[in-house]
């Protein structure tokens, strides 16, 4: 019987503990002493968030195929733990086996967004392993990162020893049979990690080195040892159709954030849109043959007992035969009574009908991303929608029986003006007003309700958009007050609510973004100082980062206020995604020009993802 590392009185004095006690449905249990390598895989961040990423679950599911790996789970321990941990010298743990993690032969976290940048410290040490992975010896885990942040891994590289850039079914088989054959014959760490950084895909931060002009920017980026590639490919999975996927995946005790069975029907996206870090990095579009999708689906609803199935994609309108998968699921567990979850659609009258039949309209609301109020800006961004295609589709879904929309929206674009700003609020009021000109009050479900959501925009690597500048806590805030003051002006305003998003947090989620090595010190720094889950509102401190900054003799604004020149080296161009930095300079120009680049299907771009050789790429040829 297994013992949990947590004694009963500490359970039932902290919040949640079934976050901690593991043991849950289709958790894999082996033999320590059967298995060659213990790989705990970690999401940085509390339990509730982590179980709900399909990515780990993949790959968990992956490696525990391998009877010579047994791959565990670990959390971002909530502060309340964290507390009793630091005082008692309680060690960071497994779920499953509730053995310490440095016990293991590598921790792989996964780097899903910026701001658990300290939590990743966090679980480094809680887990009795140093900070720099310059300090490691023998006796600790090879600490690995992969996810979307790891296609600019300068600002954490100091903590890591090595990442893994691209998808996981990959090239994982070969690192683990290296690291196998490295243990058997006695290899030393640093000569495992050399011969790592050969494999396709694997970046070793050590085995790099950074100059820098007396501007700050970069000088020049290269390998310090020979046999060490200058350029590291990202690796992509062509055939995800026949990857590996998760048919029993393991079902949490607790209720979590996407508490559901998720199918994930294809990867990449068509569509181009300029500020969209994940629609370049996925590139090219791929997509699931309907009779895997109806084999996974069925799977996973018998081994897990959910209730409900999510549609998994970048923009699942896009999938070839969504008709054919959602008529499936309709017609095989409707009766069951299994809901059906449809995100990343776009509302014409074919998504509509779908919804319909699969949602309870009286409760649901429907969502539109417009990203922009403006016709000018939604063509500076390349989001290839119309204020015609926004309006016939809330009027559709109007007539359909809808009254409640949730519409999305970025600030602080590139190009954008105060009138695109004040727009947002006339889209809104547009809206609106379809509705109550063309549903008769005796047909109303009540008064239209409309939420207005707004962000920040923040550039990322790899996106037309990387050379943009970003603007102050003070400026973003105006931004919002604009669009809040014409929201107020507008005759259907108590129809309208308007909510957005912290500035300060943006500054800082931007400069990780595109951060350089310098930035590390100034998150160790924060860390030091008690920064930690400072994507949850109740404990950001923003006056803490703004203190690390200085103490780290680094400038906030260099990475924030100015735009990039064309021919400044980035601290992730030594990562090549198919996506050329030509293509992506000539969007950046054609977003100036406000012209608009037809998707995929309709032209050919240019892009460079063809030279994986397929997906939507060679659908024509």
């Amino acid at each position: 019987m297994r013992k949990l590392a947590l004694p009963d009185e500490i359970l039932l004095s902290i919040e949640k503990p079934a976050r901690y006690i593991g043991g849950e449905v289709n958790a894999v249990m082996k033999d320590k002493e059967s298995v060659d390598i213990r790989f705990c895989m970690c999401f940085p961040d509390v339990y509730e968030i982590g179980m709900s990423h399909l990515g780990i679950q993949i790959l968990y599911d992956m490696f525990n195929r391998r009877s010579d790996v047994w791959c565990e789970r670990v959390y971002s321990p909530w502060v309340d733990l964290d507390k009793v941990m630091r005082e008692q010298h309680i060690p960071l743990f497994a779920l499953e086996s509730q053995d310490p993690v440095k016990e293991f032969d590598f921790l792989g976290i996964t780097l899903q967004y910026e701001m658990c940048y300290t939590n990743i410290l966090q679980i480094l040490d809680l887990s009795g392993i140093p900070l720099s992975a310059a300090r490691r010896g023998e006796d600790c885990p090879i600490v690995i990162g992969g996810g979307p942040c790891a296609y600019n891994p300068e600002p954490i590289a100091e903590f890591f020893d090595l990442f893994y850039i691209g998808e996981g079914e990959t090239v994982y088989d070969p690192l683990l049979d290296l690291y196998k054959e490295c243990r058997q014959n006695g290899v030393s760490r640093r000569d495992f990690l050399r011969r790592a950084s050969r494999i396709p895909g694997i970046y070793v931060p050590s085995l790099y080195e950074t100059t820098y002009r007396e501007d700050g920017t970069i000088a020049s980026f290269a390998p310090i040892e020979e046999g060490v590639p200058a350029v590291v490919e990202k690796q992509v999975e062509m055939d995800v159709t026949n990857a590996p996927y998760p048919e029993s995946p393991v079902v949490p005790y607790i209720k979590v954030t996407q508490d559901r069975v998720v199918l994930e029907i294809q990867r990449g996206c068509i569509r181009g849109c300029r500020f969209c870090q994940a629609g370049m990095l996925y590139r090219p579009t791929r997509e699931r043959s309907l009779e895997i999708l109806k084999q996974h689906a069925e799977r996973m609803l018998k081994h897990t007992g959910h209730e409900e199935i999510s549609l998994s994609s970048l923009s699942s309108s896009d999938y070839s035969d969504l008709a054919g998968i959602v008529n499936y699921l309709i017609d095989e567990f409707q009766n069951q009574n299994i809901n059906i979850c449809l995100p990343s659609l776009r509302i014409d009258a074919f998504s509509l009908d779908v919804m319909s039949k699969v949602q309870d309209i009286k409760k649901s609301s429907l969502t539109f991303a417009p990203e922009a109020g403006s016709q000018r800006m939604r063509n500076v961004i390349n989001k290839g929608l119309t204020e015609e295609d926004i309006l016939v589709g809330a009027s559709q879904a109007f007539h359909g029986g809808w009254n409640k929309v949730k519409l999305y929206f970025m600030l602080g674009l590139p190009l954008e003006e105060e009138e695109d700003r004040k727009d947002i609020a006339h889209l809104a009021e547009k809206i609106a007003t379809t509705y109550y000109d063309e549903i008769p009050k005796e047909a109303r479900a009540g008064k239209c309700q409309i939420t207005v959501s707004t962000s920040f925009f923040v550039p990322k690597p790899f996106t037309p958009f990387q050379w943009a500048r970003m603007y102050t806590p003070g400026d973003y805030l105006g931004f919002a007050k604009t669009v809040n003051h014409e929201i107020k002006a507008m005759k259907n305003q108590k129809s309208i609510r308007y909510n957005w998003h912290q500035a300060d947090e943006t500054v800082l989620e931007g400069i990780f973004a595109r951060g350089d090595r310098r930035v590390a010190k100034a998150i160790r720094i924060a860390y030091e100082h008690g920064a930690l889950f400072d994507a949850w509102t109740e404990y950001w401190n923003y006056e803490r980062w703004v203190d690390a900054f200085a103490e780290a003799g680094l400038d906030m604004d260099f990475y924030t206020l100015r735009e990039r020149s064309e021919d400044e080296i980035f601290p992730w161009d030594f990562i090549r995604i198919g996506v050329t930095k030509k293509f992506l300079w000539r969007e950046w120009q054609r977003a100036h020009e406000r012209e608009v680049t037809p998707n995929c299907r309709v032209r050919c771009s240019g892009c460079g993802a063809a030279s994986y050789g397929g997906g939507v790429c060679l659908e024509k040829k």
